[in-house]
């Protein structure tokens, strides 16, 4: 019953658990809504201390899809697919046999890579099911744009046109991190980077011209836009107070430790662009193509500059936090799109 309490208190409306004694497989699927169309979310890979943690993941990182393909103007809903990290788990034959369980679902959950899961475990998916995308540059290039697009807003709500001039820290410069270096440092912007792989931050601040800091300072450095583009949670009430940049914006997942770590965001004047919105290039990239059928998926990238500012707009004049002003905003849509169904 303790799961049970869990999924009704996420409000979570499916969930799937899925094992393979063979390859070891240990994986739980959560779908949280399909009001505008099937269910889009990556596979995380890592280990949890328990079915339950994993599942109460899955279902937080189901819930943001549902916000974020809903604020991108997707006919998509949220989903997400958690890999239990173990011993006895046969790496490929797993991946192979997830693909297999998600093939079942005839298109129901689209997939593609999230943290922890490789390029190799992808085409591994991909023997096994239409429905894995695994070109991962091209993603990582699309979430990039758009948050080139949200940061663009942040800086015109500080009277700015631009990035030309700005000091953006990116911490993580993994395949995400370093594509958004590339692309901030093309707008004109000065580059700082961490990551707990010293070489790889140096390669991408080589690339960029920019300047390598330890992990431990990047989100406190002295910087106008701080993007935390690795792991999610980082932005804590612990955090916060020391922040000396003026705008938080980047692309991993959940990155407020607790809605109270926003609302001292706020209270501060620290600009939030949601994740939801800052992420959403590679979601818009993979659906727009495969559910929407759109060749060119670049005005919707680049629309969610203009989300972004009507977000932080909306949250100036209304006196709420980004990710309270987000949320209405798409369950605005999902409640219409399920009204207009009734009415048929």
């Amino acid at each position: 019953m303790e799961l049970i309490h869990a999924l009704e208190s996420q409000g979570a409306s499916r969930c799937i658990v899925w094992t393979d004694a063979p390859s070891g497989l240990r994986a739980v699927l959560v779908i949280d809504d399909v009001t505008l169309g099937p269910a889009a979310g990556g596979v995380r890979t890592q280990r949890y201390p328990g079915l339950l943690a994993a599942t109460l993941e899955a279902a937080a990182l189901a819930r943001a899809m549902t916000i974020k393909c809903a604020l991108a103007g997707l006919d998509a809903g949220g989903g997400k697919a958690v890999v239990m990290l173990h011993p006895g788990l046969s790496r490929r034959d797993a991946f192979v046999a997830l693909g297999a369980r998600i093939e079942e679902l005839g298109g129901l959950f689209r997939t593609a890579g999230d943290l922890g899961t490789t390029g190799e475990d992808l085409a591994a998916m991909a023997t096994a099911t239409r429905y894995v995308h695994t070109d991962e540059s091209n993603l990582s290039l699309a979430v990039a744009r758009g948050l080139r697009r949200c940061m663009e807003a942040c800086a015109s709500m500080r009277g700015r046109e631009g990035l030309a001039g700005l000091r953006i820290a990116i911490q993580g410069c993994g395949s995400i991190g370093g594509a958004a270096a590339r692309e901030l440092a093309d707008a004109g912007a000065t580059i700082f980077v961490a990551d707990v792989d010293a070489g790889r931050a140096m390669r991408v601040a080589d690339a960029v011209g920019g300047r390598v800091l330890e992990p431990s300072a990047v989100l406190t450095a002295d910087v106008d836009i701080v993007a935390p583009c690795a792991t999610g949670g980082v932005v804590t009430e612990e955090v916060v107070p020391n922040l000396r940049a003026w705008a938080v914006c980047g692309a991993a997942n959940n990155i407020l430790a607790s809605p109270s770590a926003g609302a001292l965001l706020a209270e501060r004047d620290v600009l939030f662009v949601p994740d939801v919105i800052a992420s959403a290039g590679a979601v818009i990239h993979g659906i727009g193509a495969t559910v929407m059928g759109l060749a060119d998926r670049g005005p919707l990238i680049d629309a969610l500059g203009t989300t972004a500012r009507a977000v932080l707009e909306g949250a100036r004049q209304e006196r709420r936090t980004p990710t309270q002003v987000a949320e209405s905003l798409a369950r605005e849509r999902i409640d219409a799109r399920a009204r207009a169904r009734l009415a048929q």
